[in-house]
């Protein structure tokens, strides 16, 4: 795979060896979230508000590393493993995109995320999937199989948060694979201006949280860490996402 760096108007960003953007950083603010799609995967943290949660977090696909800083500065009580395929990812997220070197916090697998969701035996509370090739296609990482082995990973208030993206928009068969392994419980946010819709899937205790909640629990956030998901609530209450103003997972 053909890496590549580029830089505009004081954002750095990662190409798989084409025009794809698989990441990116403001160079003045190297531990925020740059782009739209990065920050509605963190919205799980809406849907768990505890702020001692996640404690053990699956990171599959690292890219920039732009969710693993995040959750390492924000979220210092979680144990980070990130599961990458190309070694050569990691070397520019450490040269390019200041990815900590911390190995007591962020352990990084060199491999297959799908080889090691089905082999792995710890329990996580949230795993997040954003992998794709140079191409934007998840292979493995969108399958039934994979799904249900995403569903064995997470613990009693496990979360999945997936980054569904298609050059044709249409994401519908990615949510029913998901729900299908989750057994009814998933949902996807409506898609961002860049194509991206994230997905989410709770395992254990139930989500239930009126959009007033989620509200409160945003702006929460918002104060702690900088990250606002308030335009993310307005869309999904726009696309009337949450039946009866209540989200449930």
């Amino acid at each position: 795979m053909t890496i590549e760096i580029s830089e505009e108007a004081g954002v750095r960003s990662l190409h798989f060896g084409s025009d794809w953007v698989q990441g990116a950083m403001r160079i003045a603010r190297p531990f925020a979230l740059e782009l739209d799609y990065t920050r509605e995967m963190m919205a799980a943290l809406l849907l768990r508000p505890d702020a001692d949660w996640p404690r053990r977090v699956l990171l599959i696909g690292l890219g920039a590393g732009s969710l693993t800083k995040f959750l390492y500065r924000h979220r210092p009580q979680a144990q980070l493993v990130v599961v990458e395929i190309d070694a050569a990812v990691v070397a520019a997220a450490r040269q390019f995109f200041k990815l900590p070197d911390d190995p007591a916090r962020i352990r990084i697998e060199i491999g297959d995320g799908a080889d090691y969701v089905a082999r792995a035996k710890p329990r996580f509370d949230l795993i997040l999937v954003d992998g794709f090739d140079a191409d934007a296609r998840p292979g493995q990482l969108d399958t039934p199989a994979f799904y249900l082995n995403c569903k064995a990973r997470l613990g009693d208030a496990g979360l999945l948060s997936a980054n569904l993206l298609s050059r044709r928009k249409d994401y519908r068969q990615s949510v029913e694979r998901i729900d299908a392994a989750f057994d009814g419980r998933a949902l996807a946010f409506p898609s961002c201006d860049s194509g991206n819709a994230i997905a989410f899937a709770a395992a254990g205790e139930a989500v239930k949280l009126t959009l007033a909640e989620l509200k409160t629990a945003a702006l929460a956030l918002k104060k702690d860490t900088g990250l606002n998901l308030l335009p993310t609530l307005v869309r999904l209450e726009q696309a009337r996402t949450c039946r009866d103003g209540l989200l449930e997972l």
